[in-house]
């Protein structure tokens, strides 16, 4: 028996920013989809000959009139994204839901206005929040959906990420996090770097868990693996939707394993300040509306099994991080296998293959071992392929992402470059410590991270915990 009849642990999802709201509008749009949940909350019948058999009401709840509604809220300082969201799908989100500060002039991508503002409007988007968890039966967490270069998404997600911590001490926060382009002459921010050192702050100290979405790597996978001369940002934000809809598919289509985010995470968690992971997809294929990939050659249908799409998800070319999976080792790795009669055995045989081949270094202190989980597909979504795989890896070759942010951020600090923009706000018209103690904290989770790679890092543990105390 699957626990579909369980009662559903709710995740309220917090969009914040521009990103965070485009992204999040991706996300909604893919299950609505694998829901057959319509524009305006209404469900479709599934095909005659199918069960739906799905959680929807982990990610949506239901009003008087039977429609589905997105357990969501959009939050942004300035109108232009979220306006757009709420009136383009103004019969699905509940439009109480909506916060757009009243100056609307956004945060100038700066942190320490975003986080200013974050405090400014505390109350009233904390009682947003309030009023969302009393409406869930059995809250189990929130997602918050941002980028860390931004002044929104990166400032004021920091400054909830550190309230739902204190508000909401037992319930789980992970974050889909958008890394910006690490090509500087590719960015339009120049201060990017000190925006995502003060958010790697709070990632580190107030998350549980932060799915790292990074947009290099996204461009070099719509390049390489889609074949899109110039990928969009319509582009990027389907490879996103796809992301986050994989992650979540045990928690909305249940199966013996992984039905809760603490199942989830608590696998691939085995110490709290290594929680940030990376993530893989095979095949891939982008969803063709709008005619937006009309000049794009079909793509070639292939044979997929259950060996093939493992083997594809141990490739450092479907990970969709900039780093190399090659060097370092993999702290744990959950591969999400999706489609309908998949026979376990195969997963076994798959498996064996795996580790006869060596195809994965593992940390030398704990378990080398590939979980799997088992997902059902939707019966709402005809897939072009038998056999899908998502792989969630928490790799010690993230300290490479981090490392290479924090040598950007050297370059600009050295000359205290950009500075007066944060002098003028509350939190650093005093000193610039918090930018110092923030670079500590991100020094010291690539310090941990390298330490994962050695048998002593057991002692590294109880060292640091020592000091904590």
């Amino acid at each position: 028996a699957t626990s579909t009849s369980k009662m559903p642990r709710e995740i309220i999802t917090l969009q914040v920013g521009q990103c965070g709201n485009q992204i999040g509008s991706a996300f909604w749009k893919q299950l609505c989809l694998e829901h057959g949940i319509q524009s305006d909350g209404t469900v479709l019948e599934p095909p005659s000959h199918k069960k739906a058999d799905d959680r929807k009401d982990v990610f949506f709840y239901q009003s008087d009139d039977d429609r589905y509604v997105p357990r969501a809220l959009l939050i942004d300082l300035e109108p232009r994204v979220v306006n757009k969201l709420a009136h383009g799908s103004s019969a699905l989100f509940n439009p109480e839901n909506v916060f757009v500060a009243k100056e609307g002039g956004g945060a100038g991508n700066n942190w320490a206005s975003g986080f200013r503002q974050g405090q400014e409007h505390h109350e009233q988007v904390l009682d947003m929040i309030d009023r969302e968890a009393d409406n869930s039966d059995s809250l189990e967490g929130f997602t918050l959906c941002h980028s860390i270069a931004g002044g929104t998404g990166s400032g004021m997600g920091s400054y909830l990420l550190e309230k739902l911590q204190d508000h909401f001490p037992k319930k789980l926060v992970q974050t889909y996090s958008v890394f910006p382009n690490w090509d500087q002459s590719q960015s339009d921010v120049v201060v990017q770097p000190y925006n995502s050192v003060l958010t790697l702050k709070r990632l580190t100290l107030h998350a549980d868990a932060v799915v790292v979405l990074d947009n290099t790597a996204l461009n070099r996978i719509a390049e390489d693996r889609l074949r899109i001369p110039n990928p969009t940002v319509e582009h990027l934000n389907s490879l996103v939707a796809t992301i986050m809809a994989a992650s979540t598919t045990t928690l909305r289509y249940p199966g013996y394993m992984n039905n809760d985010l603490i199942g989830l995470l608590a696998s691939l968690i085995p110490t709290p300040r290594c929680h940030f992971l990376m993530t893989g997809y095979t095949p891939l294929s982008l969803p063709d509306e709008d005619g937006l990939h009309s000049n794009r050659p079909a793509p070639l249908i292939r044979k997929t099994t259950v060996l093939d799409v493992m083997r594809r998800l141990t490739q450092p070319k479907n990970i969709m991080v900039s780093a190399n999976t090659r060097s370092g080792c993999y702290i744990s790795v959950l591969n999400i296998i999706q489609g309908n009669d998949i026979d376990p055995t195969h997963i076994h045989k798959a498996l064996q293959r795996i580790r006869e081949r060596q195809l994965l270094n593992f940390i030398p202190w704990g378990p080398a071992s590939i979980q799997v989980a088992l997902a059902r597909s939707s019966p709402f979504v005809q897939s072009r392929h038998k056999v899908s795989g998502f792989t969630l890896a928490n790799h010690t070759s993230m300290a490479e992402l981090f490392d290479r942010l924090l040598q950007q951020y050297d370059q600009i600090r050295s000359r205290n470059a950009f500075m007066d923009n944060y002098q003028r706000e509350p939190m650093f018209a005093d000193s610039l410590d918090e930018f110092d103690d923030a670079r500590e904290t991100v020094q010291a989770l690539v310090d941990e991270y390298r330490a994962c790679e050695r048998p002593e890092y057991v002692d590294f543990g109880a060292a640091a915990g020592l000091v904590e105390q």
